[in-house]
């Protein structure tokens, strides 16, 4: 369980729901990502301590769990640590509640990479033992990063070009598209009888403005899905995903 009260209490509002109340994946992907850019800002390692240092963080995993997927709540809360570095790579843990009730807990993977050369920077080194980023220590209620498998086959598929509306601030798409392009090739009927059990998600590649992708499909059983975003021209694989649905 996470230790300290660094929490952000969300107001849900209209525009964050889809039509049965559920709340949009994309939002909370955004408020968790949110979350953490003001925690990050808080304890001196954030936007504006690394952009100087031309650094970026990016993130390259997700395990997500609900016990309870959001539905017709008015408010959500993120709460969210650092759980520090392990050779390359930083850990940030978060939970979600709705009314004082935990019904969601996530466990992310960062590097930090030069804005320069595109290679990824030294964690210790580059946030200068700054004391809230120390080495990392597993904890036995950890998350644990489930291994995607690859498709076999695709059952469905779409093509989607990045907007500029989907450009972050390190000019490349946000990391709350890839939940969007993953789903969308999914089914009306699927998405509105199925709510989110688990979603892990692999970062591979950065997508950009104008660049045309293909988000494939399989259904490996009722309740499972395996996804696959590709660049379109050159068929490399930029996010995968599974996910498992109740």
């Amino acid at each position: 369980m996470i230790q300290n009260d660094f929490k952000q209490d969300y107001v849900i509002r209209y525009s964050e729901i889809d039509f049965d109340k559920s709340l949009k994946l994309f939002s909370l992907l955004n408020f968790l990502q949110d979350t953490a850019s003001d925690n990050a800002e808080k304890l001196g390692f954030g936007y504006s301590y690394i952009t100087p240092k031309n650094l970026m963080w990016v993130l390259l995993k997700y395990r997500i769990e609900f016990s309870e997927y959001p539905v017709d709540i008015k408010n959500l809360i993120i709460n969210t640590e650092p759980r520090g570095y392990n050779r390359l790579f930083a850990y940030r843990d978060f939970e979600i509640s709705v009314d004082n009730k935990l019904i969601g807990r996530a466990f992310t993977m960062w590097s930090l990479v030069d804005f320069t050369n595109m290679t990824i920077a030294n964690v210790e080194k580059a946030l200068n033992g700054n004391p809230y980023m120390k080495k990392f220590e597993a904890k036995e209620d950890d998350l644990s990063f489930e291994k995607i498998p690859q498709i076999e086959r695709v059952d469905f598929e779409k093509e989607f070009e990045v907007r500029y509306n989907d450009i972050d601030v390190n000019r490349h798409a946000n990391n709350g598209n890839y939940i969007v392009w993953a789903f969308e090739p999914l089914s009306f009927e699927f998405k509105t009888s199925h709510k989110p059990k688990t979603i892990d998600m692999f970062f591979k590649k950065e997508a950009k403005f104008g660049e045309k992708l293909i988000s494939k499909v399989q259904l490996t059983d009722e309740k499972t899905t395996v996804h696959v975003i590709q660049h379109a021209e050159t068929g490399e694989d930029l996010c995968l995903l599974q996910c498992k649905w109740s």
